[in-house]
């Protein structure tokens, strides 16, 4: 049972590194940063990673071929739309410095941006799932994997917040255009399968 759990915990310690990246390059704009205003974005992050995993691993011998064909094109797709969104903000931003006009901050923790982020990194978890289908793993390893991921997903994501979040106040603007372009990045080695 040591071993199941154990491997259940480097399995999602491996899927969520992209969550972690993502959060913190995402967060360089949030200016609080308390547990009421992460933890829902921690969750949703760890339900989707979870409910993916789960979801690739039930269905995954009927979905197989078009998983395969289609991960890798809608992580590029969500991540540039919002690595891209924070990059427009950024030079609006400073466009509207240089003209005095009211700086406005993008709001990174709107539900559609959460969910953005929180599908574009949690589609490898959707292949792993649909992989391990097809290994025909035990149930209880099933689970001990889904609950492993989303505690793991969830600290990740706590954690890749925060970190972002005091580099954007020490940075600020160089911190969104950087992690704009990280997610970019992301995007772009999800695409060619790099990630």
């Amino acid at each position: 049972m040591l071993q199941v759990i154990l491997t259940s915990l480097i399995l999602a310690i491996s899927m969520c590194a992209d969550c972690f990246a993502v959060c913190a390059a995402s967060s360089v704009t949030l200016r609080r940063k308390r547990f009421g205003d992460i933890f829902p974005m921690a969750l949703s992050f760890g339900f989707v990673q979870a409910g993916l995993f789960l979801g690739g691993y039930l269905f995954g011998n009927l979905f197989v071929g078009f998983i395969e064909k289609a991960a890798h094109l809608l992580g590029f797709a969500l991540l540039l739309y919002v690595g891209g969104s924070m990059l427009w903000e950024s030079i609006r931003s400073i466009v509207r410095k240089e003209s005095g006009e009211e700086e406005k901050h993008l709001n990174l923790t709107g539900f559609k941006n959460i969910v953005l982020g929180a599908v574009a990194t949690s589609m490898d978890a959707l292949a792993v799932g649909v992989s391990l289908s097809m290994d025909a793993r035990p149930i209880f390893n099933v689970v001990s994997d889904t609950v492993a991921i989303f505690a793991v997903t969830m600290l990740s994501v706590y954690l890749g917040v925060l970190g972002g979040s005091k580099a954007g106040e020490k940075y600020g603007r160089t911190a969104e255009i950087v992690g704009g372009t990280v997610l970019i990045a992301i995007g772009v080695a999800i695409l060619l399968g790099v990630i």
